[in-house]
């Protein structure tokens, strides 16, 4: 009995090995799926209740409504700012950098010591080696879109079926784990609400930060529309977000002569979208989404969140946004749950 015990065992292991190895070139985007399916559980859950338990129907509703909030902005965002880079004159990077390097500045008198290192830097700047480097960055980001909307795609085919079969498999993994089923549940709980505070706190500020770049961007003859949802794709990335768009417009429009438009855009941006966006109003939005739109709060502070959501673009890219928090929800309820089954001597 035991030896047969064994030999099922290494059986299983041995297709779970194979299993994967098969879908080795998927995973990462099967884990995002996956991920994103539970994060959005409960929005599928009020989809399936508005159409009467039609699993089928409520499977299509909830990734079309994922696909027009999440991925069609994106898809949007990317095939126009390749139109603009295809036509893009390198040129103009020189002629800016140039122009920064010539400029005569004077700062104010506390920080005039800065003066001298300031501008010793922009002489030594090497505007050929600048240009090689803008050239790299367009023809990465070429390479990398392209990589970026195969995965879109494949992310949404998994999201659909993870969405259809999500529930039987659930119910399947809570019949073989050898753990009480209310102290799995609570794992599953626990990582559900982290990723749905992360996913829809995500969204929903990356919205109103780009709504409120596109109002500034439109007064002064920018695509309001393209830069909204550029600027709110580059939110998503923490601790330097919209800078990447804010800083460089600021920049062109300074060396066009435009010093007003350069200050007013700046100081928006810094004043109304970092400091009132990011600072007050970004955790409201937090608080409020862990109290309506989650069954249960979270419980995992927000600042492990941020970090987690740092660490995992440091080692997943882009996707460590939702990789990072899932993976620091799972360690923190596995800890949880060790706790409680030692506790009941079960271990």
């Amino acid at each position: 009995m035991k030896n047969g015990k064994v030999f099922l065992f290494c059986f299983i292991l041995i297709v779970l090995l194979l299993l994967l190895y098969l879908f080795k070139d998927f995973l990462l985007v099967i884990i995002i799926s996956s991920l994103m399916a539970v994060a959005t559980s409960n929005l599928h859950a009020k989809i399936l209740f508005f159409v009467k338990g039609k699993k089928l129907l409520a499977t299509i509703l909830t990734t079309i409504c994922i696909i027009i909030v999440f991925f069609a902005p994106f898809i949007y965002a990317m095939v126009e700012l390749a139109k603009i880079l295809r036509n893009f004159d390198i040129n103009v990077v020189s002629q800016t950098l140039e122009y920064i390097r010539s400029y005569e500045f004077k700062l104010p008198e506390p920080l005039q010591f800065l003066e001298p290192k300031i501008k010793k830097f922009l002489i030594e700047l090497d505007l050929n080696q600048l240009t090689k480097q803008s050239l790299n960055y367009l023809s990465n980001f070429t390479k990398s879109g392209a990589k970026f909307l195969v995965d879109m795609v494949l992310i949404c085919i998994f999201y659909f079926f993870a969405n259809l079969y999500g529930t039987e498999l659930v119910i399947y993994i809570k019949s073989v784990v050898p753990i009480n089923k209310k102290e799995l549940e609570d794992v599953l709980s626990e990582v559900s609400n982290v990723m749905a505070v992360v996913l829809y706190s995500m969204v929903i500020v990356a919205i109103f930060e780009g709504f409120l770049f596109s109002i500034i961007t439109g007064i002064f003859g920018y695509d309001a529309i393209l830069m909204g949802l550029v600027f709110s794709i580059s939110s998503l990335i923490p601790a330097i977000g919209g800078a990447l768009m804010y800083i460089p417009i600021s920049i062109y429009e300074f060396t066009l002569g435009n010093q007003a438009t350069a200050f007013w855009i700046f100081g928006y941006c810094i004043i109304v979208i970092s400091f009132l966006a990011d600072t007050i109003i970004k955790p409201l939005i937090i608080k409020w989404i862990n109290q309506k739109l989650v069954k249960t709060p979270a419980k995992i502070n927000e600042f492990l969140i941020f970090l987690a959501m740092i660490a995992g673009i440091s080692s997943f890219g882009f996707w460590g946004i939702i990789l990072g928090p899932a993976i620091l929800t799972f360690f923190i309820s596995t800890i949880r749950l060790y706790t409680i089954l030692k506790d009941k001597n079960y271990i």
